[in-house]
């Protein structure tokens, strides 16, 4: 239950006013059908991030768990601290070829390759050695964040000050690598 707990949290509040939720909102805006855009949001979320939580889990066979731990430990700390600069809209403006489902479906899944998230859930994957509890975890998070951004829309990202997520999400990546590193 820790490894859903964790992930969920982890990627929830990492999630808030990152580029992947801003695109949420952008395909919102433009396509105004939330239930294709979250079923899209669903299905490439799944394939990342159990792509990316089985290959966390499939590395821990090769690497000396003392190593293993401090990797872990420095890449949460590492995450932290990019926390702190918060993303920015890539300039998802073009106009799509699909309907929404497929368009949220390629366009999400590609944002996401090499995102905090994901790389997020690779390391998560690691520490838990449990992708699909991970996987289910991170996915609901993701579902969540990039919920209120495609339901709420603009009205949700103007209330909240971002700083203020970005440095708690910042702080709790930190203490968990602390917790990695030092075992408390």
């Amino acid at each position: 239950m820790d490894a859903v707990f964790n992930s969920f949290l982890l990627v929830f509040i990492s999630e808030m006013g990152d580029k992947t939720q801003l695109l949420a909102l952008v395909l919102a805006a433009k396509f105004r059908k939330p239930w294709p855009i979250m079923a899209g949001i669903l299905v490439a979320t799944i394939l990342n991030h159990a792509l990316a939580s089985f290959v966390g889990a499939y590395v821990t066979h090769y690497f000396p768990k003392e190593l293993l731990k401090w990797i872990l430990a420095l890449t949460f700390i590492g995450f932290g601290l990019w926390m702190l600069k918060p993303d920015k809209d890539e300039g998802y403006e073009q106009t799509p070829k699909w309907g929404p489902f497929l368009t949220t479906t390629v366009v999400f899944f590609m944002a996401e390759m090499g995102d905090k998230t994901q790389l997020a859930t690779v390391a998560l994957g690691a520490k838990y050695m449990s992708p699909l509890a991970v996987t289910f975890g991170t996915t609901a998070g993701m579902m969540i964040a990039d919920g209120l951004a495609v339901f709420m829309g603009s009205r949700f990202t103007h209330q909240i000050p971002m700083t203020l997520i970005h440095r708690f999400a910042s702080a709790l990546f930190i203490l968990f690598g602390l917790a990695i590193g030092f075992g408390f």
